[in-house]
């Protein structure tokens, strides 16, 4: 399936408020759809309502909004998708493509990240045994080109690399989610961190055991901490000020590798991001975190001159 529209997609999971590194991807996905004249959605991955305060999601849209970052369409919410993703979990493992597992984290350690139960032969789980499901990758030499980031290459072990699509506790997993929303809304592109750059010949599996093409993926650098730990609600990253969307909006920009002029901080959120839409330059964007960070530290005194 050729897409040919692009429809991107921007999906914090409701862990917290959104914070600084949240925005910088935000933007980029909502930049990258603007200038292709094509649509930008919000979807909450919340899949983990032990991990969600319950006043997260509208922290998240709020800010958002605040930010002119509107999506166009109906906000989705993967707490409403379950029967899509047991339907999605239904086929894969009549498709021999998922198994039931009922290892422990501690066994499969034990025995180099092999099944000792031999899972993978399995076609049902044990009445009594709490298990997760997995899906199940073939040996595969992955390449694809990122857009950002050129040619990329990745290796994929059959067993030892396979992810668990719902976890024993019965919720189902990120891996499994985001593929079947993404086929399901028909993302062409999709705008992420570089931490998940890892996983993606992981997820080109999934996207084509569903039958479906995988979107084009472009990776920018996910924006670091004083202690140079990724910005995340885990590492406590303060949460937007958002009574200062567009400087907050041109601290992104700079993070990003744009150049927005200085007087654009005294500018409304509608000023910076029709600047931003106008000047938008894809290979403008910093390759590793580090050169993002480098520009995120020098923000203030952008916002002061």
């Amino acid at each position: 399936m050729e897409h040919s529209r692009y429809r991107g997609r921007f999906a914090p999971s409701p862990t917290g408020p959104l914070h600084f590194g949240s925005l910088v991807t935000a933007l980029a996905t909502w930049l990258e759809a603007r200038t292709a004249n094509g649509d930008w959605l919000v979807r909450i991955e919340d899949l983990d309502p032990l991990r969600e305060p319950p006043e997260a999601t509208d922290q998240i849209l709020h800010s958002l909004e605040v930010h002119g970052l509107h999506s166009d369409e109906p906000i989705r919410f993967q707490s409403q998708r379950h029967p899509a993703y047991q339907s999605a979990i239904t086929q894969l493992l009549g498709s021999g493509k998922a198994y039931p597992c009922t290892c422990s984290r501690k066994q499969l350690q034990a025995h180099n990240g092999r099944h000792p139960f031999q899972c993978r032969e399995r076609t049902s789980a044990p009445e009594d045994a709490p298990h997760a499901i997995r899906f199940a990758l073939s040996d595969e030499s992955c390449q694809w080109q990122d857009l950002l980031l050129g040619s990329q290459r990745q290796s994929v072990r059959a067993e030892l690399d396979d992810p668990v699509i719902q976890r024993k506790e019965g919720f189902f997993a990120y891996q499994l989610a985001v593929a079947v929303d993404d086929i399901d809304q028909g993302i062409s592109h999709v705008v992420r961190g570089s931490d998940l750059l890892d996983m993606t010949a992981q997820q080109q599996q999934i996207f084509q055991a569903l039958g479906a093409q995988p979107p084009q993926w472009l990776h920018i650098p996910v924006i670091l901490n004083d202690q140079g730990q990724k910005l995340s609600k885990q590492n406590h990253a303060p949460a937007l000020d958002d009574s200062k969307p567009a400087t907050n909006l041109v601290h992104a920009l700079l993070a990003l590798g744009q150049q927005p002029p200085a007087q654009l901080t005294n500018a409304t959120v509608d000023e910076v991001l029709a600047w931003a839409r106008a000047h938008w330059q894809r290979t403008a964007i910093p390759l590793t975190s580090r050169q993002a960070r480098g520009i995120t530290s020098s923000t203030q005194s952008h916002s002061d001159r």
